[in-house]
């Protein structure tokens, strides 16, 4: 089948380091423009993707030889421009958060049913074959009877003007890092988690915005999931699951490099085990996904909207507290 007819609402960091140059290389995408309000910074990114430069996400949205959008704005933006690109007949891959709260991404996935548009958030990491394999090891009783889930995604502190530290934009940890081990124990656990109590650490520096945190979240079965996130931390990026008769490990869970082996440390009756798992290109696996659903005319992924509720309820258990 023809390539999907993409463009580019934004010339965010995330999207020429990772996006842009996957979708070049990736074969069922065809990378038509992309759109800045910056029409110097347009042209700049369109020559290193190597497609067209556009001057507004209007004019971008407009073009009917754009089948599908990436979107990489900053997350405040999402639900305007995700809307705005859904009403314009495109289908839409945005970066995550899908939006900054639970009911305005009920509203875009509802806009997308309606439109029969396929909308899907970029969080890249559950597409690759890692987890497929640790998932694997648990349904095939490595570790027995699953009793606890651990997970951890904290980067050091970046500058002060990055956009992670503006509320206005949608910043704070648990928005950027924070996705990222709430929807692990969404793919490991289940959808039928609920938030039993979260904490929130502001900013001392005055940002405003929330520098890291802690979430305990438990099954239906009373399984509980411990997450840390933070963006004021020593690096951590891994996730364990344990069992009645074992543990397991992944460590470069969450943003491996497409060369990385993946190593699923084992620990069992006294004994450790390390399986090495074939590298796999996660980027290329999300851009494969996007295709395959819009080929497809699939529905929306259920795990943006119950990965969007917990937030929401983290946010307030923290509040609350």
């Amino acid at each position: 089948m023809a390539a999907l007819r993409t463009g580019v609402l934004g010339c965010a960091g995330i999207a020429r380091r990772r996006v842009l140059p996957a979708m070049r290389q990736y074969p069922g995408i065809d990378l038509v423009a992309v759109a800045s309000r910056d029409p110097d910074k347009a042209r700049r990114t369109a020559a290193e993707a190597g497609c067209e430069p556009v001057h507004g996400y209007d004019e971008l949205l407009a073009r009917p030889d754009i089948d599908a959008v990436y979107v990489p704005l900053p997350a405040a933006l999402h639900a305007r421009w995700v809307a705005a690109a859904l009403r314009a007949g495109k289908h839409v891959l945005a970066e995550k958060p899908l939006t900054t709260d639970a009911a305005a991404t009920a509203d875009l996935v509802a806009l997308a049913g309606r439109r029969g548009l396929v909308l899907r958030e970029n969080v890249m990491f559950v597409h690759h074959s890692q987890h497929r394999a640790v998932g694997r090891l648990v349904a095939d009783g490595a570790i027995g009877e699953v009793r606890a889930f651990r997970a951890a995604f904290a980067i050091p502190r970046l500058p002060d003007d990055d956009i992670r530290f503006d509320p206005a934009l949608g910043g704070g940890a648990l928005a950027d890092t924070g996705v990222y081990p709430v929807r692990a124990a969404l793919l490991l656990l289940g959808h039928h988690l609920q938030v039993a109590g979260a904490v929130l650490l502001r900013d001392g520096a005055g940002t405003g915005v929330d520098i890291g945190g802690t979430a305990l979240l438990r099954t239906p079965e009373g399984v509980g999931a411990h997450l840390t996130f933070g963006l004021d931390h020593a690096y951590r990026s891994r996730y364990e699951i344990w069992g009645s008769d074992g543990l397991l490990t992944l460590d470069r869970a969450f943003t491996p490099p497409a060369d990385h082996l993946p190593r699923v440390r084992l620990e069992r009756e006294g004994a450790v085990q390390e399986i090495v798992l074939p590298p796999d290109d996660q980027v290329l696996a999300t851009l494969a996904d996007f295709t395959e659903a819009v080929r497809a005319g699939a529905p929306s992924d259920p795990a943006i909207q119950r990965q969007a509720d917990l937030l929401d309820a983290v946010r307030a258990h923290a509040s609350a507290g």
